[in-house]
């Protein structure tokens, strides 16, 4: 294997390969999952394993280049989750029907509104997934 190839066997691994955001499973989605910097390039990041996860295409283009957003319950600017350093139950957890994303600390909040991750395709998809037996995903 390349480096690449070998990067990605091990995001795989940590991730469970799934979305650090939205807890997406590859297995489910029709694109591979993307290399994402948890600080943007843009912002200065590197492409080091240290500030790489993997995410689904939707959280990924939804994050941009952004590291902070407003909690919208303090309207607080505050970092959006990182899920290398932080555990998404800890921040965020399922709504009672499985479909949406509910944010528990300002971080989660912040984070479920920035990236959007109650957006009408992925609760329309998670409800698709529900009735398949698919979701929430295990942990």
């Amino acid at each position: 294997m390349t480096e690449p190839e070998t990067l990605r066997a091990r995001l795989v691994v940590a991730t469970g390969n799934r979305c650090g955001y939205c807890q997406a499973q590859q297995q489910y989605l029709y694109e591979p999952l993307h290399l994402e910097h948890l600080l943007p390039r843009a912002r200065g990041g590197s492409s080091d394993e240290g500030n790489l996860w993997l995410a689904c295409s939707l959280c990924n283009r939804y994050k941009g280049d952004r590291t902070h957003s407003r909690d919208p319950v303090t309207g607080r600017r505050v970092r959006l989750f990182n899920p290398r350093h932080q555990r998404w139950h800890r921040h965020c957890r399922w709504s009672a029907d499985g479909t949406e994303i509910l944010g528990q600390t300002v971080c989660g909040r912040a984070t479920v509104v920035a990236l959007q991750l109650n957006n009408d395709l992925a609760v329309l998809v998670r409800r698709n997934w529900i009735r398949a037996g698919w979701h929430p995903p295990a942990d």
